[in-house]
């Protein structure tokens, strides 16, 4: 946030109308203080809770069972919308968007998938693809 001094006029018009400036006073200018504070506590909390959700996650496997042909090559492909439903079968509310994969996979396998579960905590997740 900046303090800057614009025209009077383009303040009272346009600024404030639309909400996108308030009016520097003392009391203003404490409670966008606090009101960072309060963001900086909501988002170390959230950052910790992810961090204990991806050890979590790194410890456990989840298991894909699909139809495979020759040479292990699947009928189909695992996307992430499979491997949030495994993990939803852990016990873990993930949702597919959160899920990354390198590529579709298309082999029985041992795979990894990124989880991203805050802006700088990722957790990479084991996926076995098994034969039905």
């Amino acid at each position: 946030m900046d303090t800057v001094d614009v025209a009077p006029g383009y303040c009272r018009n346009y600024l404030l109308p639309k909400g996108l400036a308030i009016v520097a006073s003392a009391r203003s200018l404490k409670q966008v203080e606090h009101n960072k504070k309060m963001v900086e506590a909501r988002l170390a909390k959230e950052r910790r809770k992810a961090l204990e959700l991806k050890q979590k996650l790194e410890e456990i496997s989840c298991k894909v069972a699909r139809e495979a042909g020759e040479g292990d090559k699947l009928f189909g492909s695992v996307t992430n919308r499979d491997i949030a439903v495994a993990l939803a079968e852990e016990g873990f509310s993930i949702d597919h968007r959160q899920i990354s994969l390198e590529s579709p996979i298309k082999h029985l396998g041992i795979f990894y998938a990124n989880v991203k579960l805050a802006p700088d905590v990722v957790a990479k997740v084991k996926v076995w693809v098994v034969a039905k």
